[in-house]
C-alpha cells in the first residue's frame, strides 16, 4: 500500500513498477474510472484518435447498424437458386446405385 505525501506525491510499489516496465523519469497518465483511479504508463496508452478518425469509425458503425436493421425488416436474404445441387440429391448422394 502506498501513502500520499504532503505534496500529493505517490510512490509506485517496486513490484508493480517492474511488472509494467515503469522506470524513473517515465510519464504516467492518471485516469478517472468510475469510483476508481487508473494509473497508465504513457508507453502503454493507446494513441488517441483525431475527431475526424473517430467520426469515420462512428459513421462506419452506424452504416453497419442500418444494414442489420434493413435485413431484419426485409426478412432473410433470398438464397441463390443455383447451388450446384438439389434437395433430392441429398437423399441419393453417396449411395450405391
Amino acid at each position: 500500500m502506498a501513502k500520499v505525501t504532503a505534496k500529493l506525491q505517490v510512490t509506485i510499489p517496486k513490484a508493480l513498477a517492474t511488472q509494467y516496465g515503469i522506470e524513473p523519469g517515465d510519464e504516467i497518465v492518471w485516469q478517472a474510472s468510475g469510483e476508481a483511479i487508473r494509473l497508465v504508463p504513457a508507453s502503454l496508452r493507446k494513441a488517441r484518435l483525431s475527431p475526424k478518425e473517430r467520426l469515420a469509425l462512428f459513421d462506419a458503425a452506424t452504416e453497419r447498424q442500418r444494414q442489420r436493421q434493413r435485413e431484419a425488416t426485409t426478412g432473410p436474404r433470398p438464397r441463390g437458386k443455383d447451388r450446384g445441387w438439389t434437395r433430392e440429391e441429398l437423399y441419393t448422394r453417396g449411395r450405391a446405385r
